[in-house]
């Protein structure tokens, strides 16, 4: 699987259904999970996860935010980008598109991605999602 950088709906990242190579890329611990990205709420409850009942509504309509279920973290996207290897993914490994603990440096993620998507307004770098961690009785934001 390749390697994508692309601008996500809320900064630069690499997209990647292969997370050993964005293991590789960000020289991260491999205990440290990555957020996965879907790209539409059936495609979520397709790869046999659940949330719970009284989350659904909260997890369809949030914008920029990922949400923890039993140490799993997803996000919900409808990408905005006319792409068609986006459209044809159900879903994807994201991290954002910087070197651990640095800023985004154009130079050093064009020569770690194997696909660039960019439209007109180029690539930005911007805040990172909310994170919320919920379970069926509550909701804590983290970040």
């Amino acid at each position: 699987m390749s390697v994508i950088l692309t601008q996500t709906d809320t900064t630069v990242g690499f997209l990647s259904q292969d997370s050993d190579k964005l293991y590789e890329i960000k020289s991260r611990p491999t205990t440290k999970p990555f957020i996965i990205v879907y790209k539409d709420f059936k495609n979520f409850l397709l790869n046999a996860n659940r949330v719970p009942q009284n989350k659904k509504l909260l997890v369809r309509r949030s914008k920029k935010t990922t949400f923890i279920i039993k140490n799993r973290a997803f996000r919900v996207v409808d990408t905005k980008l006319n792409s068609q290897i986006l459209r044809d993914l159900s879903w994807n490994y994201s991290t954002s598109a910087n070197e651990t603990q640095k800023k985004f440096d154009r130079v050093f993620c064009e020569s770690k991605a194997d696909i660039i998507i960019e439209d007109k307004s180029g690539l930005n770098e911007n805040s990172s999602s909310s994170l919320v961690k919920i379970n069926r009785l509550k909701r804590r934001r983290l970040r």
